[in-house]
């Protein structure tokens, strides 16, 4: 075959879109925020477990925002018995089945947390990954909104753990019912307009994204964006959509009051209060009073007040944990409470411009779920983290990458014999037994320069060396890589260089271990020095 053919035959390595792949950074700067997570979940009593990737499509349920998509959403296969089975979407859909295929053996409330990847079969963009890691907490058989407020809670504490502080984020909360009930007032109660209902409040969802003119349009005949992509509107008349968009600018109205602090810059008219509490309250009662022909609207107000009430006495005031009417969160199947967590802060985007970083993960209420296999009510509660998109906030802040991880020590090869390279495997392997990171180089090592390149390469902050000299000596030479790199600098010839043997000591080999724990402490010591610790 000629060489051409074969060029033609060749691989072209790329990834699948909408995927990418996750470096050694990436992965310890996830674990060290994955662990923080953890720590708060199971402070509040949550324990673990896991589900699998693969889901029956039919328990996973037609649940996603964007079912125009191929399969609903999902990534979907057809296994040997004929059955379909789909890629997970999220973490909450998975644990209702578990819940009710293990019911009788579990305790409710089942308190759990997981962490892993979903995938969604969705149009890829920037930032928008069809495979991403979610963090839940989730508590089955807990009826009350006492549950709700736990989860905004724990959200709260979880973010001031990983170090965001107060002001730079808020929990928002709503409730379905409240949407449900302006939705009735518009003529779209009932079983039989569900689909248009969710479709409605999915466009909703995209206030912030999109603007109310955005908006308008995805609620009428259609939108099309800059791509030249068209999204098919909900449909709704013209009296429909103006009524709808009155409705969100008074939960927004609401919205601003109920975050008022002591200080209310505006007050409402007709309400002579001066405190944020009577604030909030008479806000509820104008809540009320829009919600009264709808008993759907009315509950879910005075849910809401519920856990303003709750978070409040458990010294969660509005900086932390805020009524906010206008949440909507798109999934379908949310039955009660929904919340989110905003990072309000603000970050340059990919175009130059500063914007606010926006949700980091959300939740809410889904008593309907583990119901569809029970024929029985099973309330239910949930937050999800989305990892990824945390991650990149908390790198923002500059809150990930202090528990550093540091290259191996290179234990460097000077001679081919089995005897020796059992010599420099026995050195390492004491490095290993310390607790001390190493590797004994498996390139090729009769070219020494190209192993202290790969140290360098590979951020080694130490170089242990031993030839056939130092063998017969019993020592070995210990090589500082980062004060070498230093020095180096101070040098101007090899005469010299020669001469210095720069940050370089000679030490019997029974002290190997002892002397590179030394050097690593003192190296940590500047870096701490560096950062201004």
């Amino acid at each position: 075959m000629s060489d051409k053919k074969q060029k033609q035959q060749k691989l072209k390595a790329r990834l699948p879109r909408g995927f990418v792949d996750r470096t050694a950074a990436d992965i310890h700067a996830t674990n060290e925020m994955v662990a923080k997570i953890r720590e708060v979940y199971e402070r509040y009593g949550f324990d673990p477990i896991e589900t699998p990737l693969f889901e029956y499509t039919d328990a996973l349920g037609k649940f996603l925002p964007d079912s125009d998509r191929p399969n609903e959403g999902v990534f979907s296969l057809q296994d040997d018995d004929e059955q379909w089975m789909s890629l997970r979407y999220d973490l909450t859909a998975p644990l209702a089945r578990h819940v009710a295929e293990n019911f009788n053996e579990i305790q409710l409330p089942y308190r759990t947390y997981r962490a892993g990847y979903v995938f969604r079969n969705e149009k890829p963009g920037p930032g928008r990954f069809r495979q991403f890691m979610q963090f839940d907490a989730d508590s089955v058989g807990a009826p009350g909104v006492q549950a709700d407020a736990e989860m905004c809670m724990m959200m709260a504490d979880t973010l001031e753990a990983l170090g965001i502080k107060r002001g730079d984020y808020v929990i928002r909360v709503n409730n379905r019912k409240v949407l449900d009930g302006v939705l009735e007032t518009i003529g779209l109660g009932g079983n039989d307009k569900a689909t248009q209902r969710l479709n409605v409040l999915r466009a909703i969802d995209k206030l912030d994204k999109f603007g109310p003119d955005g908006v308008k349009l995805l609620l009428g005949e259609g939108r099309k964006d800059e791509s030249g992509d068209f999204t098919k509107g909900v449909g709704l008349s013209e009296p429909q959509i103006v009524k709808l968009l009155n409705f969100i600018d008074i939960l927004q109205t609401a919205e601003t009051a109920l975050g008022s602090h002591p200080l209310v810059q505006d007050p409402i008219p007709g309400l002579e209060i001066d405190g944020p509490k009577a604030v909030r309250g008479a806000i509820f009662n104008t809540l009320h009073d829009n919600f009264k022909d709808s008993p759907t609207g009315v509950e879910g107000v005075f849910e809401l007040k519920q856990i303003w009430q709750l978070v409040e006495t458990a010294g969660y005031g509005p900086d932390r944990i805020k009524i906010d009417p206008s949440v909507v969160r798109g999934l379908e199947y949310y039955t009660g409470p929904v919340y989110e967590a905003e990072l309000t802060f603000d970050v340059t985007n990919e175009k130059g411009e500063k914007v606010v970083f926006g949700s980091v993960g959300g939740g809410g209420r889904y008593d309907g779920l583990v119901s569809r296999f029970m024929g029985q009510p099973v309330p239910a509660t949930g937050f999800s983290i989305g990892v990824s998109r945390l991650m990149t906030a908390l790198k923002n802040l500059g809150k990930l990458g202090q528990d550093e991880v540091l290259a191996p020590v290179l234990v460097t090869v000077m001679d081919g014999d089995v005897e020796a390279m059992g010599r420099y495997q026995r050195f390492a392997q004491a490095l290993r037994n310390a607790g001390i990171r190493a590797e004994m180089y498996q390139g090729n090592w009769k070219k020494f320069g190209n192993q202290l390149k790969y140290a360098d390469r590979r951020g080694s902050p130490i170089a242990i060396i031993q030839g056939g000299d130092e063998r017969a000596q019993g020592v070995v030479q210990i090589k500082d890589l980062i004060e070498g790199k230093r020095l180096s600098g101070e040098i101007s010839d090899n005469a010299e260089w020669r001469e210095a043997r720069v940050a370089q000591i000679v030490v019997p080999e029974a002290e190997l271990v002892e002397k590179v724990r030394e050097i690593l402490a003192a190296q940590a010591e500047d870096r701490r020095r560096a950062k201004g610790v």
